[in-house]
This record gives C-alpha cells, structure tokens and sequence, in this order.
C-alpha cells in the first residue's frame, strides 16, 4: 500500500469471502512489531464482517525483516515518528476506501504502543470509530528506554473526530489507572463521546493469547465490547 510520504510499504490486509457493504478498519500493530498476533486479530475482524488493513509501520526500517528484527531496528532509529504514523494510517484508510463494497465508514483500532497511535489517528484524520487497547503515554511521561519518537499526546484530545472506546488493565504501569482516568476526565470536559473499561486483575497486553499476562474474562468481555462498538458505527 501507499504510505506517508508516497512510500510503497508493506501491510497485511484481510476481507469477508461474500459480497456485501463493508466498513473498514485499520489495526495498528504493537511495539514488538508486525507479527503473528496482529494479523490474526486483523483476521478475527474481517470474520466479523470488515475489511481490515494493518501497515507495517517498520516497513523502512527492516523491510522483510523477522518481526523480532524490524521491532529491535525501528527502537534503534527512535521509534516511529508521529507524523509518519498519521501518514501511513491515512494511506490504508484510502486503501480500504478502494475495495469493493467499502461503505466509506472507517475505524481504527491499536493495542499497546498502536493504543497511542490509535488515539493519535483520531485526533489527526477524520475517522468514524476508534479502539485504544491499552495504549500507554497519551497522558504519562514515557521512561528513558522506550524509543524517543513517542511523546505524550494529550493536547490533541479536542481534535479527536470520532467516539472512542478504551480497554485498559487494572494492574497494568503503563497506562496506568490515574493516566487513564486523566485522559478520561479530558474528554468528558472536552464532551467528546467515549467509553472507558478498565479490568481488575488484567495488565498490560491482555489480549494475548499465547502470553502469561493473557487474561481470558477480561479479553472475552473486551472483545464484544469492540464487536458491539464497531457493529454500532461502521456497519451503518
């Protein structure tokens, strides 16, 4: 696909077998990368009914690079800067806009370091729907090893253009619980719709099936909270 900057990046895309109008979704992968575990969520939500694109955000700094390899060399080079992210999720909205049946109606949804860009693609493009599934350092400064490229975002929260849901762990450091009730106090100040969910005894990276932080409750309920949320904004 075309990314920021009319760079060819790779991206990995996935869409319903029947015919039928579709909304799209973009899934912004984590910080460890373009992996495995991305492009099965991006399957789960095209079985769901959407055509869903995830670009791979490391595209320039590895290309065809091992996930393990393209994550180490992009903290390397300081992370993915902002403005490319934005330019890089715009070219897969026009992506999904191409495909047949695309009703026009585009999400976004990111877990971990992609729950911050999620939310940085919603305050940056006009997007009918978001997910921040955990995303750390909206609000809270980041710690000195985590790549320099990411800053907090919270002053873009009144250009924020859609209704946002947040999934978030209860024992998780980053966001953490005050950070998310902060952002969640900016945005009702600011009367921007949004739904927050936070889960007792879940942590950073919930989601994960195959990782000991996996917690079954909290992904199976959060889960159908995305089902239901994006039913509500993209199927129209």
């Amino acid at each position: 696909m075309t990314g920021y900057g009319g760079d060819d990046i790779e991206a990995y895309q996935a869409t319903p077998l029947a015919n039928g109008s579709r909304g799209g979704i973009v899934w912004i992968h984590h910080m460890p990368g373009y992996d495995r575990e991305t492009k099965e969520f991006v399957r789960r939500l095209a079985d769901s009914g959407y055509h869903v694109v995830a670009p791979n955000l490391y595209s320039r700094e590895a290309p065809g690079a091992s996930p393990d390899d393209a994550a180490a060399a992009a903290r390397a080079a300081g992370g993915v800067p902002d403005e490319r992210l934005v330019g890089d999720v715009a070219g897969a909205v026009e992506q999904l806009r191409s495909l047949p049946g695309a009703n026009g109606k585009v999400g976004v949804i990111g877990h971990c370091s992609g729950g911050r860009h999620a939310f940085l693609a919603a305050c940056s493009l006009p997007m009918d729907a978001a997910v921040d599934c955990y995303g750390g350092f909206v609000v809270e400064q980041p710690p000195e090893q985590v790549p320099r490229a990411i800053k907090p975002i919270l002053h873009l929260a009144p250009k924020l253009s859609c209704p946002l849901l947040g999934l978030f762990g209860v024992e998780d450091k980053f966001p953490a619980p005050d950070a998310v009730a902060t952002l969640d106090a900016e945005l009702t100040k600011l009367g921007k719709p949004h739904e927050f969910h936070s889960y007792d005894g879940a942590g950073h990276a919930f989601f994960s099936v195959d990782r000991p932080v996996y917690r079954v409750e909290a992904a199976v309920d959060g889960w159908r909270r995305i089902d239901e949320f994006f039913a509500t904004h993209l199927k129209g």
